[in-house]
């Protein structure tokens, strides 16, 4: 059974600290890769050793597979973690880390293949009986087929690629007579985002939930599902705020959705940590929409209802051992939430926002989590993602997760940039999110840039203080001056402002 003494990390910021921060804890040195835009960046600073891989652009540094395990090679790193985005879920470098003797801390490539196409991963879970929203099983080839089967479907209906993700290669189609135009335009994004042109049709369900499974498996074939996460509060069709467990999930529905996820990863032999995305109909029926084989973004709120550190565990799996537990000793404590500091201005269509973070202090106190990859003073980068930090609340009840999220976010001081804590503030607080009752269409339905409490920032607050130390000194100026001009006497003003 191989030992893992030294890993290297294939990424950058919040995720590379994160799992940096585990691997100190079990005595596992560490290396992290940087590009010149984050040379100052505190995984680089954390790392026992570090290595530059290139210029800003990822291209040129961060999805550079070749070059990474290289000069892990050269430093007779033991094994890679690739943390999510960049080259977690590339099926080609995962074997290229497995070929030159390295242990990838992820899945097998053949299960990254499989479910890295849905359609493949359609084809894969068909067997284990797993609710799938109707619609083709194969690549789109003949339009006329695919119209007939859109009608039988019913309309609407939605174009999906088969390699896609982020929303990119979708089009929603109302009528018969918008197909052929946006099937067109399905196709051709899917070609420049992805290279593969491939879609599929599928039922459109107007008013759906994202509720996602946390499955853990091993290298011995044991699976377990660390119940739910709800991610339905999106922009872009990208995720802002998720919570464990979800306000709407019973036991049995929870059950169902575990096993069916359990059924997933079977499907493709999997271990590891992945997660299994289901979409969550108006009537709570559920259907697998795919998988992702690597560990979340969100992953942090599971780990706070059920006191398991994730990466500790897929290093132990990768590693050869056994789960450290069973699906019978899994229970859920309380509840989190966690929302992702975006620097993005929420008044301006969520539109990236670059520059200096000016001032950076942190929330604190019981049950707050920041995982984040940035300190005062450093630059936002315009090559990457634009997340910031996750903050992670968690309490024995919803209503109190809520409380102490709002707390922390309004203890959470940035300026120089502007963020999307405002309007995770204005989302939680929305009567819709207390009561459960909310869709992935909950920025369409309810938010307005107008709606925001926007609070002032650091600057803006000196600003203020200023000024208003200002208006006293000259209010005591004058009174003084009023004072000495009538004798001594105590102006008027003066009485009211005691």
């Amino acid at each position: 059974m191989p030992e893992i003494k030294k890993i290297l990390v294939a990424n950058r910021g919040e995720i590379s600290l994160r799992i940096m921060r585990t691997a100190k804890e079990m005595g596992i040195q560490t290396v992290a890769i940087y590009s010149e835009a984050d040379r100052l960046s505190p995984h680089v600073l954390f790392a026992d050793e570090a290595i530059l891989m290139g210029p800003p652009p990822s291209a040129q540094s961060y999805l550079l597979g070749d070059k990474i395990i290289e000069e892990a090679l050269k430093l007779e790193v033991d094994a890679i973690h690739p943390g999510y985005g960049f080259l977690s879920e590339n099926a080609a470098f995962a074997r290229k880390v497995n070929q030159a003797g390295l242990i990838f801390i992820g899945p097998s490539p053949e299960a990254i293949e499989v479910m890295g196409s849905k359609l493949a991963a359609k084809r894969a879970v068909a067997k284990y009986d797993i609710p799938l929203v109707p619609g083709t099983e194969e690549a789109i080839s003949d339009i006329a087929f695919a119209k007939q089967k859109a009608k039988e479907i019913g309309y609407p209906i939605l174009i999906k690629a088969s390699a896609g993700g982020g929303g990119k290669g979708m089009r929603i189609v109302e009528s018969e007579a918008d197909f052929e135009e946006q099937m067109d335009r399905a196709v051709s994004e899917a070609k420049s985002s992805f290279g593969d042109g491939a879609v599929f049709i599928e039922k459109f369900i107007g008013s759906p939930r994202h509720i996602e499974i946390q499955v853990l498996g091993d290298q011995q074939g044991n699976i377990v599902y660390l119940f739910e996460r709800e991610c339905s509060i999106q922009r872009r069709h990208q995720k802002v705020i998720e919570e464990a467990p979800s306000a709407v999930v019973s036991p049995d529905m929870r059950k169902a959705m575990g096993e069916a996820a359990v059924g997933v990863a079977k499907a493709c032999n999997y271990y590891g940590a992945g997660t299994v995305e289901f979409i969550v109909d108006e009537n709570l029926d559920f259907y697998f929409l795919e998988m992702n084989t690597r560990l979340q973004v969100e992953h942090p709120v599971t780990e706070m209802i059920t006191g398991k550190d994730l990466v500790r565990e897929q290093i132990w799996v990768a590693e050869g051992k056994p789960l450290s537990f069973t699906q019978e000793e899994l229970r859920i404590h309380g509840h989190a939430i966690e929302v992702r500091v975006y620097a993005e201005d929420p008044q301006n269509n969520f539109l990236p926002d670059i520059g200096k973070l000016q001032t950076y202090q942190r929330p604190q106190g019981p049950g707050i989590r920041v995982d984040d990859g940035f300190e005062e003073g450093m630059q936002i980068p315009i090559y990457y993602d634009p997340m910031i930090s996750k903050l992670i609340a968690h309490a024995e009840t919803r209503t109190h997760a809520i409380q102490k999220m709002v707390r922390a976010i309004d203890d959470y001081t940035i300026s120089g940039i502007k963020t999307t804590l405002d309007f995770c503030r204005f989302a939680i607080q929305h009567d819709a999110f207390a009561s459960g009752a909310f869709d992935t269409k909950f920025v369409e339905k309810y938010y307005k840039p107008e709606l925001l409490d926007v609070r002032l920032d650091a600057d803006e607050k000196e600003i203020l203080s200023a000024l208003a130390i200002h208006f006293l000194e000259e209010e005591t100026r004058t009174a003084t001056s009023a004072q000495l001009n009538t004798g001594g006497k105590t102006s008027a003003w003066k009485n009211r402002l005691h």
